[in-house]
């Protein structure tokens, strides 16, 4: 193994008191910001008993596997992980919450000896009012344990024995954690929905108290009022649509009492409507409009899990705009909040994976078996739990919850246009009443409900997986996407072990880009008049053993020429949208 290093490992590594001390949360964003990232005192053991003398020092937000963190030590799912560090002086007399953005898996947290509370699952952020636990010196202690594989809870790609399309497992804290001063009446929450055909957008606030409070939103140089927890309906005089060509977006302002936060909307409608051919297409803002995406695994060699920086997870989104996606799958993992807010500001669309959990699956049935009559447009019912790894209640309960509070903690960023709710049959279960619940969370967005197969005939999609077989696209009753295909590899000098894993293999940047646009000229372009309305090409980067990426896992060297990319990516569009885009 190699260890890899990106651009920005040695400012991390230089400052490190001040590693991600941006805002973390640009949707809800108040004056008030205390970023506890940084060094902290961290202890493995093998008991629920808090160490009297702790290991060493770790660098937070970065798991303690990953190179940034200074420990690169695997967290056992039989072990016990101790973070520890002082509070900065806080203003007496103010209410403060403690915010988390992420730990893996399960955490409990304490401040000077009393417990605040815990929190299941390693992808979604929570808080806690910390106020009467303060004293005049103030200590946090957070108690990790992570069954990563071992166990049916959410864990995307990760496994202890990564290697091929299964990748390093890490733990504990990964996202920022920080504090916030609020009043004794503050805003909890906030929902924009934007009624693109109405011009009007819909705000729903929500505070901690029960009772109605009064609500002054501010937007356009105008005040509108309004009661938390009622939705009030907002005229936009001023309709500019947000698309990725022209990512327009609202500032908004938010008063409740003595609270004040900063936040923003965009206008913009995704819809499945036929085009003038008849054909099912995806509509952008009642315009047919072709989504050209790439997929997102979400890795760093120096971080895992987490970017060295803010600017390195605008460095992925910049670069794929540039070379011609229009669109990002996030696969099977949740990002930052500021990730979404780069793709909002920036322009490019999204489609969020749910993340994957539930037991050790039957590769023969959900691997082999799902994709072979995929190729044969057949399916199978996916209420055999045991099979797809979900025989337990709880499992199932468990990824319910998770999903209906991952798209209630995203859903306000415009970029987001699809939710994809199982990929591959990984943990699939009952995908027809699962999409009954996600729909009504959330009816303004399309579904992929089974990415790749196991199809169960509900959601937007007909979700094709496709990286071995001519493709033959024909009208479907639903739209037809190419949601995973291409995974060429090359193994460069930039690879990270000498192990390779990827579908089709080359040695050459030379070669490789003739490949892909062989790839786009003969299986891509004829199908698109056909039918085909997205497609998402495996991937933005190399991760680990695989090595398909459009850029090294180091994010240092280019795999496919430019050239080629961009002038592929031009052609993928669609005849209407064409004819509008030269009126």
């Amino acid at each position: 193994m190699k260890q890899l290093t990106t651009i920005w490992t040695h400012q991390v590594i230089e400052d490190p008191e001040h590693a991600w001390n941006v805002y973390p949360r640009p949707m809800m964003e108040r004056d008030s910001f205390v970023c506890l990232n940084g060094t902290w005192q961290y202890a493995i053991t093998t008991d629920r008993k808090e160490p009297k003398q702790y290991d060493g020092q770790i660098l937070v937000p970065f798991s303690m596997e990953s190179l940034l963190s200074g420990v690169q030590r695997q967290l056992m799912p039989d072990q016990y992980l101790w973070m520890k560090r002082k509070l900065p002086a806080l203003e007496k007399d103010q209410r403060w919450l403690l915010h988390f953005g992420a730990v893996d898996q399960y955490c409990e947290v304490w401040i000077n000896g009393q417990k605040l509370g815990s929190h299941r699952g390693g992808y979604l952020p929570f808080t806690f009012d910390v106020t009467d636990r303060l004293d005049n010196a103030n200590e946090m202690v957070v108690m990790i344990r992570d069954e990563s594989d071992q166990s049916y809870h959410s864990r995307g790609k990760q496994r202890l024995k990564r290697g091929g399309m299964w990748y390093t497992a890490q733990s504990g804290i990964w996202q920022t954690v920080w504090m916030e001063k609020v009043p004794s009446t503050y805003i909890t929450d906030i929902r924009l929905t934007p009624h693109f055909d109405r011009r009007q957008l819909e705000v729903v606030v929500h505070t901690n108290k029960n009772t109605k409070e009064a609500v002054q939103i501010h937007l356009e140089g105008r005040t509108v009022h309004a009661l938390s927890d009622l939705p009030v309906w907002i005229d936009i005089r001023t309709m500019h649509a947000w698309s990725p060509e022209d990512p327009w977006l609202y500032p908004l302002e938010i008063d409740c009492h003595n609270d004040h936060i900063k936040s923003y909307f965009a206008m913009r409608k995704i819809e499945v409507r036929k085009d003038k051919k008849g054909i099912l297409r995806l509509f952008l803002n009642n315009r047919p409009y072709f989504q050209k995406g790439v997929l997102d695994q979400g890795y760093w060699p120096d971080g895992l899990y987490t970017a060295p920086c803010d600017q390195a997870m605008i460095f992925d989104i910049e670069k794929m705009k540039h070379l011609g996606f229009n669109m990002i799958r996030k696969h099977v993992k949740i990002e930052p909040q500021r990730w979404y807010y780069h793709c909002d500001r920036l322009g490019m669309l999204v489609w969020q994976d749910m993340v994957n959990g539930g037991r050790p699956y039957k590769f023969w049935h959900v691997g082999v078996a799902g994709n072979v009559l995929s190729v044969l447009h057949r399916t199978q019912n996916d209420h055999a739990y045991r099979r797809f790894g979900r025989l337990e209640k709880d499992s199932r309960r468990e990824y319910i919850q998770e999903m209906k509070k991952t798209i209630h903690t995203l859903y306000n960023h415009p970029s987001i246009v699809t939710w994809v709710l199982f990929n591959e049959g990984w943990g699939q279960f009952d995908a027809k009443e699962v999409y009954k619940k996600a729909y009504r969370c959330d009816p303004t967005r399309t579904f992929d409900v089974t990415s790749g197969w196991f199809d169960q005939s509900v959601g937007d999609f007909v979700s094709i997986h496709n990286y071995f077989v001519p493709l033959h696209i024909q009208p479907r009753k639903r739209v037809v996407v190419l949601s995973e295909y291409g995974g060429y590899a090359w193994h460069t000098d930039h690879s990270q072990f000498t192990k390779e894993y990827g579908y089709k293999k080359f040695s050459s940047c030379e070669q490789l880009s003739k490949g892909y646009q062989k790839l786009i000229e003969k299986e891509i372009l004829p199908n698109i008049p056909k039918g085909l309305s997205a497609t998402v090409y495996t991937q933005i980067s190399d991760v680990e053993e695989e090595v398909n990426g459009i850029y090294t896992y180091d994010r240092k060297l280019l795999k496919v020429e430019k050239e080629i990319l961009i002038a592929c990516h031009k052609k993928m569009t669609l005849e209407e949208e064409d004819a509008e885009t030269n009126q």
